[in-house]
């Protein structure tokens, strides 16, 4: 599929401050990770699996073509580091996977026979309540 540890080099980390409740430990502490991942210039990627995630993640790519991921979950620069991995590698992953070509499937005869049998059950049921036609 794709080469894991050179899609993990290709990848770049900023920490900076938390927002939030916390009281003087956010103001302090840059625990909060940005995630950013150049996919154009990505090598660990074939073109076609590079067209596949343009595609499929064409609403969280900048015009550039970047994919920028947050965490700001703990209170622990390290966590929320493999935190973002996680959740960016559960994207890719996602996101290459190649969906199956629904088949439609063919409706019985034996359904089709019931479905107009109990159509036409009904309607002499409807007929039965009319006035009988006296000519």
């Amino acid at each position: 599929m794709f080469n894991e540890e050179a899609l993990l080099k290709e990848l770049s980390f900023k920490a900076v401050r938390s927002s939030g409740s916390g009281g003087q430990h956010v103001n302090k502490v840059a625990t909060k990770v940005e995630l950013s991942f150049n996919l154009a210039a990505s090598v660990a990627f074939s073109l076609e699996q590079k067209e596949r995630l343009y595609l499929k993640l064409q609403h969280r790519l900048t015009k550039e073509g970047v994919l920028n991921l947050q965490c700001n979950e703990t209170r622990s620069q390290f966590k929320n580091k493999e935190l973002v991995i996680k959740r960016f590698l559960f994207l890719i992953k996602n996101a290459l996977i190649l969906q199956k070509k629904r088949i439609p499937t063919k409706v019985p005869k034996s359904v089709i026979r019931k479905r107009l049998n109990s159509k036409k059950r009904n309607s002499e049921k409807k007929a039965n309540r009319k006035r009988p036609d006296l000519d």
